[in-house]
C-alpha cells in the first residue's frame, strides 16, 4: 500500500488515496509506533467531485468524526496528488462539508465548521472546570493559570474516559497570557491508555475564551500560540 506520512502541528498521520476500507486491527497495526509505521491516525482521501472525501481513523482503529489538523493535511495531499484541480475545494467529512484553500507557501486555510456546546455541558473533573464544545467531534476545554504545568499524563485519561463522553473526547488546556494572546496545550487520547501532548484546534479555545473571559468586550484580533505556531 502506498502512503504519505504527514504532520500538522505535531499531529502525524498516514495518508492514503481511497477508496480504502481498513479494519480496526489493520489501522492499529499500521499506526503502532514500535511495530508499524507509527502515527496518530489514518487519513483516507477519496476523490469526490468537486473536491475530496476525508475519512479518519484514530491510532487504536476507532473511527473519528473530524480532525482539524488532519483536514489541513488532506487539503495539501489532495492538491499534491492531483486529486483536485482547484486550490479551493470542499472536503466531505463525517460531519459535513468543510471548505479548504491551499495558499502560497503551502499554507492551508480550513473551515472547521460551527462551534456548539456539547451535550455534556460544563463539568468539573480531575480538579479542573471544563466546558464541552463540539465542531463535529467532542472537546473538553479548561482555562488554567499555566497549561504547561498540567499533569496531562494523569488528567487526560480521566477526562477522556469519563462516562459523560461515551465516545471519548479531546481535551484542551489553555492559558490566557494577555488580552489578545492565548497559549494552548491539546491532549489527544490514543490507544493503550496513554495520552499524547500536541497542539491543535486552537479555534476551540479562542471561542471558549471569548465566551467566558471577555463577555462584554469586542475582540478585533486575538492570537493563539501553540508549540511552533501562532494563529489569528
Amino acid at each position: 500500500m502506498d502512503f504519505v506520512k504527514m504532520e500538522g502541528l505535531g499531529n502525524d498521520f498516514m495518508v492514503v488515496t481511497g477508496p480504502l476500507h481498513p479494519s480496526p486491527s489493520d489501522v492499529a497495526a499500521w499506526c503502532d509506533r514500535r511495530r508499524g509505521v507509527g502515527a496518530d491516525g489514518l487519513l483516507v482521501v477519496t476523490p469526490h467531485d468537486p473536491g475530496v472525501r476525508m475519512q479518519y481513523w484514530n491510532a487504536d482503529g476507532s473511527v473519528a468524526e473530524m480532525c482539524g489538523n488532519g483536514l489541513r493535511c488532506v487539503a495539501r495531499y489532495a492538491v499534491g496528488e492531483g486529486l483536485v484541480s482547484n486550490p479551493s475545494f470542499p472536503v466531505l467529512t463525517a460531519v459535513g462539508e468543510r471548505a479548504v484553500e491551499l495558499r502560497d507557501g503551502g499554507i492551508v486555510r480550513a473551515s472547521l465548521g460551527p462551534i456548539s456546546e456539547a451535550a455534556a455541558g460544563p463539568l468539573d473533573l480531575a480538579g479542573y472546570h471544563l466546558d464541552t464544545v463540539s465542531v463535529g467531534n467532542p472537546h473538553a476545554v479548561a482555562i488554567v493559570n499555566d497549561c504547561y504545568a498540567v499533569p496531562v499524563d494523569a488528567v487526560g485519561p480521566i477526562v477522556e474516559g469519563d462516562p459523560h463522553f461515551p465516545d471519548r473526547t479531546n481535551v484542551e488546556f489553555a492559558t490566557v497570557t494577555g488580552f489578545d494572546r492565548i497559549v494552548l496545550e491539546d491532549v489527544l487520547g490514543l490507544h493503550e491508555q496513554f495520552v499524547h501532548v500536541v497542539p491543535g484546534l486552537a479555534v476551540l479555545v479562542l471561542a471558549h475564551a471569548i465566551r467566558n473571559l471577555v463577555l462584554c468586550v469586542v475582540l478585533v484580533d486575538k492570537h493563539i500560540r501553540t508549540d511552533g505556531s501562532s494563529r489569528p
